[in-house]
């Protein structure tokens, strides 16, 4: 069989004028061991980058915080100058004053700061869709979304997106602006976010799970459909997140071209609608 590609998966709009491929790429761990510092070896990283396109791959998530500065780094250097289809989105407000810390700075003045950094790194002049990585507890959120809002005034930003937020934090940034997508995590094992997704399926919004092929290795329903497809877990897990919603745009990140192929190849699954049910409500 020849490899899926992400255009296997479908697609879906974001933001009503951004199609993309419904299998992303998360670009945290193209980054050394913690998410800090270079990957152990940059040429690997950016041919893991390129294969992702060459797969049909044409939504690549990623942020200022990671490395710091050094995935999105690695996105410019590997990609620029991009295909016509190729969506970058990428995020501010963590900053990481060391390894192993990922504090909170949602501060107008340094949400600009940032945008322009990123800007700078990805080769962009405007960046397709640009996050609030987590609300900061010491800056209104109405300030720290501000920021954002301007930054797309100035067409610095196409569109605006959040991540790990709560209902009442969307509801609060949709009274500011319009929000195109929300980034949480989400995946078989951790449901927390269940009722965002179907909010995101109801209002037209873009959910990307984060951890998405995490915490499943003690389900047995997981390893015996792995064998009815002929999948591994991975894949399994994937193919649920494809057919839970038609919203969700699920990211999943890697470091290696062998996995990333294999999660590409996720695409090409069809879950029956009884194991998907199945894997959805833990009931046969």
């Amino acid at each position: 069989m020849s490899q899926p590609t992400a255009g296997d998966a479908g697609t879906i709009d974001v933001g009503g004028d951004l199609t993309v491929n419904r299998l992303g790429f998360g670009a945290m761990r193209i980054t050394g061991d913690g998410i800090w510092g270079d990957p152990p070896d940059r040429e690997e990283a950016k041919a893991v980058l390129r294969r992702a396109v060459e797969l049909g791959v044409n939504f690549i998530d990623t942020a200022d915080s990671y490395g710091p500065n050094v995935s999105e780094e690695l996105i410019g250097e590997a990609l620029a100058p991009y295909p016509d289809d190729l969506v970058i989105a990428t995020k501010a407000g963590l900053i990481r004053p060391a390894a192993g810390r990922w504090d909170p700075d949602g501060r107008p003045e340094h949400i600009k700061e940032a945008c322009e950094g990123s800007l700078r790194r990805l080769k962009l002049d405007q960046i397709p869709l640009y996050q609030y990585h987590r609300v900061d507890p010491n800056v209104p959120l109405e300030d720290s979304i501000g920021a954002f809002v301007e930054l797309k005034e100035q067409g610095k930003v196409r569109h605006i997106g959040v991540s790990n937020f709560t209902e009442e934090q969307i509801r609060r940034a949709q009274a500011i602006t319009p929000i195109v997508s929300l980034q949480n995590r989400y995946n078989l094992s951790d449901r927390g976010s269940e009722s965002l997704v179907d909010l995101c399926e109801q209002e037209q919004l873009a959910f990307l799970p984060w951890a998405p092929i995490q915490d499943h290795t003690d389900n047995a329903y997981v390893q015996q459909l792995a064998e009815k497809y002929g999948a591994t877990p991975y894949q399994i897990v994937l193919a649920w997140l494809l057919a839970r919603s038609p919203s969700i745009l699920p990211i999943p990140g890697t470091g290696s071209i062998k996995h990333l192929e294999e999660n590409i190849a996720a695409a090409g699954i069809k879950l029956s609608a009884a194991d998907v049910s199945v894997l959805t409500t833990g009931k046969e």
